[in-house]
């Protein structure tokens, strides 16, 4: 039996060593996801790659970016550029983004169309943590998943933990205080300049771990 453990970083930097700590752990490659917002082009141009997000949130699908991320094997490698209602432009990898845009994720074109929040609760998560997880990534975050044997849930576990990995509950109150009730993939994603204020208001405030 495998259990889904799931986690938001504000810093991709500590998702990606967690991501190599999992992997290190024994988790399959093909057993993790990466999902993580790219409006500020950090990891490729996707407007440059893809073209431009249209009325409902879509763009076609890019190449694997794997490669210009410095990706030396692994699912880093198959990062891929793309974008979920809601959540605007992104680099994935993994089967959390590929059931969310209901296809895999590569070189193929096509439109990425799907529900982050559908295929998080799909995967075992509550209504509410599928909610603070997909508006962490709308607003400048990285996910991070992975199906682990029950063997290895407790170990993964702490590796997530102990990698600077974002409370959900602490995360969801703290959007709550803002007005803020759900995810909502019908509002428009974060701009570069919104995510930019965001990352620094969380660089500012203290976040519990």
């Amino acid at each position: 039996m495998t259990k889904t453990i799931t986690r938001l970083f504000d810093d991709y930097a500590d998702a990606t060593t967690a991501l190599g700590e999992l992997e290190r752990l024994g988790v399959p490659h093909d057993a993790i996801s990466i999902v993580a917002n790219n409006a500020d082009g950090a990891h490729g141009d996707a407007a440059a790659t893809i073209g431009d997000v249209n009325d409902h949130g879509d763009v076609g699908r890019g190449v694997s970016t794997g490669a210009a991320l410095g990706g030396a094997g692994g699912l880093l490698a198959g990062l891929g550029l793309l974008a979920i209602p809601g959540l605007g432009p992104i680099v994935a990898a993994g089967w959390l983004a590929a059931t969310a845009v209901g296809a895999g994720i590569g070189a193929a074109g096509g439109a990425a169309t799907g529900t982050i929040v559908g295929a998080l609760k799909e995967a075992g998560h509550t209504d509410d943590e599928a909610h603070v997880y997909s508006e962490g990534v709308r607003r400048g975050g990285t996910l991070l998943s992975a199906r682990v044997d029950d063997s290895l849930v407790g170990a993964a576990e702490d590796v997530l933990d102990r990698s600077r990995s974002v409370d959900a509950a602490t995360r969801g109150a703290d959007y709550r205080q803002s007005g803020w009730s759900s995810f909502d993939e019908a509002a428009p994603a974060y701009t570069r300049d919104e995510v930019a204020a965001e990352r620094d208001r969380r660089r500012l405030t203290p976040t519990t771990y």
